[in-house]
């Protein structure tokens, strides 16, 4: 941990001594700070908030020295940077701990134990298991589909699950949430930031694809390790005032998304009426049954973790990046197996000019390459520690890579590559460099 904060601290130096324009190799500071910050998170899983909030002091303190912000230079500028980008931070913030609430209730709801009821008994009760993760990611979090496909799954083959079924209940999630705004953080994003949810839905031309690909190829590794085993759970019924939070919940996020977007957009500029309105679902439902208050304090040290690097992204100087393009959406899902795909997606946001659709299915499935390489990875593996090995995963979920390619093929080759125009403006250069010496 101290080895990558000194490296942090010291990356500007050489930059300095150059005396000239504030890059190393014509790569903005900026950028080089960042990925030293992604590589520390990605090398150092038990410090990562450590690790993202030595990188967010680190980047801010060389803004606000040398290099400035688009919104003026030293501690002014870097205040009116934060109070442009407040809203989005709070909306994440909200949507991320009203939505660890809501992933409760739906466990809680027996849903998850009564599905595999309908499961068939050879291999096909495998995949089945992965359509219905793919399926509940489309509307809760895929850490949550995620943990609940694995819970299933060790029901279902008595604790011994295959690696490579592993990789692909975290494919599964990954791929569900890639086409839904309320289905993965990434989409989230993009929803907030007002990014249609029809753009992003076409990513499931090509979740699908991938699906069907890592589902065939995980569920006959599982039969072959262990087969099957159904549980009946005859007496256990639907909790329905459970269903009905999530309902509520959603509702709310949908329908304040909708009426900021559509009729209210300046207003949604200026406050986070979409988190709100979750939390004020989260407050209307408190008669229906108790929430589980005490994922809180965990979901909001992740959610700190996460908006760190989200505030990170925002001050890195976009326009100095390649045009978008398809290539580059087909790069950014390697890069998200090995860096968080949250900073990712907050960079392309900003950059603007991408057909949203690729980058949602790029970032959102391509962390699945590799166990660490998304949440909903993570998450698992905690809960299965043999997955905790990027050998094992890449030698039994092999099938995850080529699905990812297959499905980005066929989403090229269906709907082809319309970028969007710029939904903001690019920030203008940096109104500070560094003084002369």
């Amino acid at each position: 941990m101290y080895r990558i904060a000194a490296i942090l601290a010291l990356a500007p130096l050489p930059a300095l001594a150059a005396g000239g324009a504030p890059a190393i190799g014509g790569i903005p500071i900026e950028f080089i700070l960042f990925a030293l910050t992604l590589l520390g998170v990605a090398l150092l899983h038990h410090a990562t908030l450590a690790v993202a909030l030595t990188g967010l002091a680190t980047i801010s303190l060389y803004k606000i020295v040398f290099a400035g912000f688009a919104s003026g230079p030293g501690i002014a500028g870097f205040a009116a940077h934060l109070v442009h980008e407040w809203v989005t931070i709070a909306n994440l913030f909200c949507l991320l701990t009203g939505f660890a609430i809501l992933a409760r209730h739906f466990e809680k709801s027996h849903v998850p134990v009564i599905l595999p009821r309908f499961l068939p008994d050879d291999w096909k009760g495998g995949f089945m298991l992965l359509v219905m993760v793919f399926v509940i990611s489309s509307f809760l979090d895929n850490i949550a589909a995620a943990l609940i496909g694995g819970a299933m799954a060790h029901q279902l083959f008595k604790a011994r699950v295959h690696v490579g079924f592993l990789a692909a209940i975290v494919a599964a999630s990954n791929a569900g949430g890639s086409g839904s705004v309320v289905g993965d953080t990434t989409t989230t994003m993009m929803w907030i930031d007002g990014i249609s949810p029809a753009s992003v839905f076409d990513a499931y031309v090509a979740a699908g694809v991938a699906l069907v690909i890592t589902g065939y190829f995980g569920a006959r590794q599982q039969h072959a390790h262990s087969p099957i085993l159904r549980h009946a759970h005859a007496h256990t019924h639907v909790d329905w005032g459970r269903l009905l939070i999530v309902g509520t919940m959603l509702a709310f996020a949908v329908i304040a998304n909708v009426t900021v977007n559509l009729k209210f957009p300046e207003l949604g500029e200026r406050f986070p009426f979409i988190g709100v309105a979750v939390w004020a679902a989260v407050i209307l439902t408190m008669g229906v049954r108790r929430h589980d208050w005490e994922v809180l304090p965990e979901t909001a040290r992740g959610s700190v973790f996460l908006l760190s690097l989200v505030v990170c992204a925002s001050m890195m100087p976009v326009q100095e990046l390649p045009a978008a393009s398809w290539q580059g959406a087909l790069a950014l899902g390697f890069v998200s197996a090995v860096f968080d795909n949250i900073p990712l997606t907050a960079l392309a946001l900003r950059q603007g000019g991408y057909d949203w659709g690729f980058l949602a299915y790029a970032v959102g499935f391509g962390g699945s390459m590799l166990w660490f390489g998304s949440s909903a990875g993570v998450a698992l593996a905690s809960m299965y520690p043999e997955a905790k090995s990027a050998a094992a995963w890449l030698r039994h979920g092999w099938h995850v890579a080529l699905a990812y390619v297959a499905g980005f093929a066929v989403l090229l080759a269906m709907l082809g590559w319309h970028p969007d125009a710029p939904h903001r403006p690019l920030p203008t250069a940096a109104a500070v460099v560094a003084p002369a010496h």
